[in-house]
């Protein structure tokens, strides 16, 4: 029940700050994130540690997202809180796909080709959407996908390395 829960609170958040984005409404992935987030620390057993590794996910990935940015091959309308870095509405994925590592995720750790398959493909399928939906823009689509793809394939299986060693589900 608790991997199924974790996977529709991520799918959610997906949505809610993708279509927050797309409408002009990026504030929505704040309040959406938040929630997710309070919901996943407080069924963490040891929160302060899983706390860690969000914020290493916010932190990798507002890095990952600018450098796209400023390749100029990603362009993001809205949720740009500093011109050039990256939106605040895309780390607030990358920290509700965080919360998915110690629990939906939790198999993929031992599994790390797998990882970078999941992170080379999924990566790309999920940026891809973002654009069909309105919340960024592809200047250069195929330098994009590559470096996504690439950028995925490496951060998937670093995360879940991290999430290894910060792990907040992990029963004492």
């Amino acid at each position: 029940m608790a991997i199924a829960l974790n996977v529709v609170l991520f799918q959610f958040g997906w949505f809610a700050c993708v279509l927050g984005a797309a409408h002009g409404v990026p504030w929505v992935s704040v309040m959406a994130a938040g929630a997710i987030i309070a919901w996943h620390l407080t069924r963490a057993t040891q929160p302060h540690r899983e706390l860690a590794l969000l914020t290493a996910a916010a932190v990798l990935g507002a890095i990952f997202e600018t450098l796209l940015m400023q390749t100029g091959w990603v362009r993001f309308e809205t949720g740009v809180l500093v011109a050039g870095a990256a939106p605040y509405w895309m780390v607030a994925l990358w920290v509700i796909f965080a919360t998915t590592l110690n629990v939906s995720l939790r198999w993929l750790r031992q599994h790390p080709g797998l990882a970078a398959l999941f992170g080379a493909v999924g990566g790309p399928a999920a940026y891809y959407a973002g654009t069909r939906l309105g919340a960024l823009e592809f200047v250069a689509a195929g330098a994009a996908l590559a470096a996504i793809g690439i950028g995925w394939a490496i951060l998937v299986p670093a995360l879940l390395g991290a999430a290894q060693r910060l792990d907040g589900y992990a029963q004492s």
